[in-house]
Formats: structure tokens, sequence, C-alpha cells
């Protein structure tokens, strides 16, 4: 399935569309703010199985981040002190993946013990709405082209042309960026960015 949504005026009868697969266990590849992502519902374990076997991954060994519609959904997977709070809300809705320390319900989503976790507030409509209809977080794992030059797909439809016999949907939200997030890892007394990408971190 080919769902067209404007990035700006998401649709609410098409997001629901994607939310019902997402509840049923579907996988979906959605846009963010950067790179076009491949996806689940966090809580649905079958579907968070399925989607490490898409994309060759083991789920004890996996960096996946997870999409939150805004900073208040967090607290219930990921352990927040005040200074990470005050540098994640200066942030988002951004292009930035940050590592936390992850609470249980990150472990039993992936049947493994997990120290840390990557979250994301993406300054893309679609996303956040996305994860908001759902209630819960929506795994996130990006999009890479086989092409060694170009990193990531950015055309919807060729997407859709690669993966629709893999996934369940894919939400055309217009073209994809070329830049991954950039990552900061916020479970030490400093900030580190452990990977440069797009977005300028405001401190």
């Amino acid at each position: 399935m080919l769902l067209k949504v404007h990035p700006d005026n998401p649709s609410s009868r098409k997001i629901e569309k994607a939310v019902d697969l997402l509840l049923n266990g579907g996988i979906i590849i959605y846009p963010t703010d950067t790179v076009y992502a491949m996806g689940c519902d966090l809580n649905h374990k079958e579907a968070v199985e399925k989607l490490m076997q898409l994309k060759g991954l083991k789920s004890g060994k996996a960096d996946l981040s997870f999409i939150c519609p805004d900073i208040s959904k967090l607290a219930d997977y990921a352990k927040i002190e005040d200074d990470a709070f005050k540098i994640i809300k200066q942030n988002t809705p951004g292009a930035f993946t940050f590592i936390l320390p992850a609470k249980r319900k990150i472990s039993n989503a992936f049947k493994k013990n997990r120290k840390t976790v990557g979250i994301r507030i993406p300054d893309s409509k679609i996303a956040r709405m996305l994860s908001d209809n759902l209630g819960s977080p929506i795994i996130s794992t990006s999009l890479h082209d086989s092409d060694a030059i170009v990193e990531y797909p950015t055309d919807p439809e060729l997407i859709y042309d690669t993966y629709q016999k893999e996934v369940d949907a894919v939400i055309d939200g217009g073209y994809g960026d070329n830049h991954a997030s950039t990552v900061v890892d916020l479970t030490n007394e400093a900030p580190e960015i452990i990977r440069e990408g797009k977005g300028n971190l405001i401190l």
C-alpha cells in the first residue's frame, strides 16, 4: 500500500490507516525530518522480531531508535536526568537521536536486557502523528540505499517499488533527505556527539 500524505497537513484518515496496520503488527516505511525509516509498534513483539529479520539484525545487538511525539512520552521508556531533559527540550522537535539509559519496557520489547536506547522527536508532523495516534513509540531504523554513493533512498515511489512486497505500507510524504540525524550520547555527565548529521545541537 502506498499512502500519499501531505507533510505539512497530514490526512488524519490516511494516518489512521497506517496506525491500524501498526496495531496489527504491520511494518511501515515513513518519512522523518531526515531520511526515510522502516518501523513498527515498539510494543508489538512479533512485529519487532519481523523488523529485525527484514533488516538482518539481532534484537539484542541492534542499535535502533524510536519515535515519540513529544518529550512527555519518554519517561516510560528512558531515564532522563534534569540536564538531559533541558538539552532534549531545547533541540526537539529536531533532527537528533538522543542516547539515554533504557527502562525495563525497552528490554521487554526486545526480549533482551538493554542498557541504553536511542530516542527521536523528529520535526516531521507525519512521524509524530503516527506515534501520537498509535499511543506508543514507533521503532525507527533508517533505510539504506544499495547505491554506494547515495547512502539513503529519497524518492518514496522508488522506495515503494523496492519494498512493497516486504512491508505493509509506504507513506509518501515527499522526497526525503539524504542526511541522517545527529546522534548525541546523554548517558554521561557531558553530552557527546557520536555521529555528526543534520541539525546543530543547542547546549
